[in-house]
């Protein structure tokens, strides 16, 4: 690697690790993620060292975090996950739906017809920015409202339900460590999330791992967990990466267009809120739970934040991923059919 590159990137490891030693020392929820996330963003912004993301660094992060959610998959989750199939289709079609807020309001304040549909999609950033391409978006626009969207997500929603809500029920994690099983998982993880790569699929180094894991932990019944500081490393990991798409020039960009960003994405966390209300008081289901599957927000992290306030992950999991798919692919569909029925 050339010696430029590793300048920008060597010290990135050390700000994490200590910004997120901090946020432990706190209480924060998620720390290692949010503490190395806004350590990095605050070296960025307030320094003129621009950190670098560590080459691989988030791809192994997700890979490590998609392994430790597939385990917490078994035979018992999946049959509950099965049997409000239904519920899972309807929280993600509601979460779809409420990004027309965003479409809305971003049309009302000036902004074009295809930069304000895929600004506002909740789905994969470099996806959107993909899709928007082909449709005459504003790149650079759509990239910013994704980026800004998950940030505002990652840092609100696991304060919110920590200090505001509290924690969920425990429930019975497994424990046990397997070095054989788990290192296997991990090398098959990485096949398949190359092969998905490959295959130009959508956030390939989370859902490979994760398709596998779950897989083997049903068949198997496996019952295991990830060793102690493994899912810190991923957050960290995952919390610095994100950390790097900003600096000062990010957030003095179109500062209008970043603050109707955020007052979207707002309006879309209380819709979704609601929501969950709704649907929790239809089936009894943990209202938290169905909340975080419902939030604008990646699948890692609301996954994650599942994991650390005790909550259903598989519930969670399971709402995201189908959510991430009606975006994929129904967004473009729909975009111009609604271009074809103005027209």
């Amino acid at each position: 690697m050339p010696d430029s590159s590793w300048r920008n990137w060597w010290a990135t490891p050390f700000v994490a690790v200590a910004g997120g030693y901090l946020a432990s020392l706190i209480g924060w929820p998620l720390p290692w993620m949010v503490g190395s996330l806004l350590a990095v963003i605050l070296v960025r912004c307030l320094t003129p060292w621009q950190l670098g993301p560590v080459p691989g660094g988030r791809k192994f992060g997700q890979l490590i975090i998609g392994v430790g959610i597939g385990l917490h998959f078994n035979p018992a989750v999946v049959e509950q996950v099965i049997d409000h199939f239904g519920l899972i289709l309807s929280g993600a079609l509601i979460t779809g739906l409420s990004c027309l807020i965003g479409v809305w309001l971003m049309l009302r304040t000036g902004e074009d017809r295809p930069t304000a549909f895929f600004s506002s999609m909740p789905g994969g950033s470099q996806e959107m920015v993909n899709l928007g391409a082909r449709n005459g978006a504003i790149l650079s626009s759509v990239a910013a409202a994704q980026s800004l969207r998950v940030l505002a997500v990652v840092l609100c929603v696991p304060a919110i339900f920590k200090y505001l809500i509290g924690d969920g029920a425990l429930l019975s994690h497994p424990v046990s460590v397997d070095w054989r099983w788990l290192l296997g998982l991990s090398l098959g993880g990485a096949v398949v999330a190359w092969l998905w790569q490959r295959l130009k699929q959508p956030n390939p180094w989370l859902f490979g791992p994760l398709l596998l894991t779950s897989v083997a932990s049903i068949s198997y019944d496996l019952q295991l967990g990830l060793p102690n500081g493994a899912s810190q490393l991923g957050q960290l990991l995952i919390g610095s990466g994100l950390g790097c798409h900003f600096n000062r020039a990010f957030f003095r960009r179109a500062p209008s267009f970043l603050a109707r960003t955020l007052l979207g994405t707002s309006l879309m966390m209380l819709a979704a809120s609601l929501a969950a209300i709704g649907l929790g008081a239809l089936t009894h289901l943990d209202v938290r739970s169905l909340t975080l599957g419902m939030m604008p927000g990646g699948i890692a992290e609301m996954s994650l934040t599942a994991e650390v306030l005790q909550l259903s992950v598989p519930l969670v999991t399971a709402m995201q991923v189908m959510r991430l798919l009606f975006v994929l692919f129904l967004a473009e569909p729909l975009y111009r059919r609604w271009v074809r029925n103005s027209a």
